[in-house]
């Protein structure tokens, strides 16, 4: 499928969706968006051209492809096969992309439905937050058939630095669970050892400069350390949003037969973090449960 100048529906103008279409516009693509909100769809098309539809189907007819990134399964399954969802709507090869974090077994179950209906579909959950989708730096895992992967490696290229195929359908929602894991079991260490050190009253700054130099370098040290020690959680990923994806690998564990006592321990610090108001706060917020 060739990338320049398609026709893209965009179902999804949150935090993720509306700079990623925005980056598809830019890319010269012309873009139809939809939002349950209909005011920020309308607010898009004011700020970056395009057009907004009232339904999904609306908003599918005729176009090329169609992005999704929404909430969670049930609204995924609503936008796409419920009575006004595009499913129904698109044309006979065409592709759909859901960007959307949600279960191994609905990504599975909308390329069954895509395939009755010759369309290629691919679940494309992404890494990197609103941060890389401003800056069209994000991280995309893909599950779906090489040819469904091939329309639409292109397509996220707008918005992506790394795109990789992990297998067939499902596999990409299954990789940002690996990923949502090992996330949570890093920030967890890195709160308390920050905790150790602001309580033994070091330069946190200083300890940070030497420390990520060595074994002990994350992501998340570089880029989280030093606003945790100031206590500033006000932006990134948010607490919500993980245990939202922390429950689906939990309940992908469980079904694997797969334990998890690490996340599920993180996952309770996590919901400690809710109870002290900090539902939208930034993940690195676990370490205001240990420091004061």
């Amino acid at each position: 499928m060739n990338s320049k100048a398609l026709t893209i529906a965009y179902l999804g103008m949150g935090v993720m969706g509306a700079p990623m279409a925005r980056h598809l516009a830019a890319a010269g693509h012309d873009l139809i968006v939809y939002n349950r909100t209909a005011e920020k769809a309308a607010a898009w098309v004011a700020a970056h051209g395009g057009r907004s539809a009232a339904t999904p189907a609306q908003a599918a007819a005729g176009a090329d492809v169609v992005i999704a990134c929404v909430g969670a399964d049930a609204d995924l399954e609503a936008v796409t096969l419920g009575p006004d969802g595009a499913f129904a709507a698109m044309r006979p090869g065409s592709l759909f992309i859901d960007h959307t974090t949600v279960s191994a077994a609905i990504a599975r179950r909308l390329a069954e439905a895509g395939s009755a209906r010759d369309l290629l579909v691919v679940d494309a959950p992404v890494s990197g937050g609103q941060a890389g989708a401003e800056n069209g730096k994000l991280t995309i895992m893909v599950g779906g058939s090489d040819a469904a992967f091939a329309a639409a490696e292109p397509v996220m290229a707008a918005y992506a630095t790394r795109i990789g195929h992990m297998g067939p359908a499902g596999s990409g929602q299954l990789t940002k669970m690996v990923n949502q894991l090992c996330i949570a079991g890093i920030l967890q260490g890195l709160s308390e050892g920050l905790a150790l050190g602001l309580k033994a009253g070091l330069d946190m700054d200083a300890v940070v400069e030497v420390i990520s130099k060595g074994a002990a370098q994350s992501w998340q040290m570089d880029n989280r350390a030093r606003t945790m020690v100031r206590g500033q959680f006000d932006f990134g990923f948010a607490v919500d949003w993980m245990r939202k994806d922390l429950g689906l690998a939990l309940d992908e564990a469980r079904r694997l037969g797969v334990p998890l006592p690490l996340t599920a321990l993180v996952d309770q610090f996590y919901a400690d973090v809710q109870a002290m108001g900090g539902n939208r706060n930034d993940t690195s917020s676990l370490i205001r449960r240990l420091v004061g």
